[in-house]
């Protein structure tokens, strides 16, 4: 069987709890054709570089995947029916990557440099003085 990482887009009207069913109905594809699953990230919602079929964001999903290339290919059959996907990308690697990627990698840290920014008490503004506009008079020969 032939290694895969296989990245998916869903359009962004559907709600979190419909995208976790469109993974799993594909995951049971792969299953039922002999295929394991290893890794899934939810990516979430993220916006496009351009819009497709009228999507200005899309939910972002990575699998990696152990199968048949026939399992792989009915699951993208599956996929260019499916009006929820909007587009999908499978390449063929050496070996699985058991690390997060470096999306779930940034994600990750600044979630922590949020984090960090929220525990910090903000300074109150300084006023602005009117030294400004008194400035200003004093320019016009007023």
């Amino acid at each position: 069987m032939a290694l895969y990482e296989h990245v998916f887009l869903v359009r962004q009207d559907l709600t979190q709890q419909q995208v976790d069913q469109v993974t799993e109905q594909y995951k049971a594809v792969i299953e039922a054709q002999g295929g394991k699953i290893g890794r899934v990230e939810q990516w979430g919602l993220r916006p496009l570089a351009y819009r497709i079929k009228k999507n200005r964001k899309a939910y972002y999903t990575l699998m990696n995947i152990d199968a048949p290339g026939a399992a792989m290919a009915e699951m993208e059959r599956q996929m260019g029916i499916n009006e929820d996907i909007l587009r999908f990308l499978t390449l063929r690697v050496e070996e699985l990557n058991d690390t997060p990627s470096p999306i779930m990698s940034r994600r990750d840290r600044d979630d922590r440099f949020r984090d960090r920014d929220e525990e910090k008490p903000r300074r109150p503004r300084r006023p602005r003085s009117d030294s400004r506009n008194t400035d200003n008079a004093a320019d016009k020969g007023e």
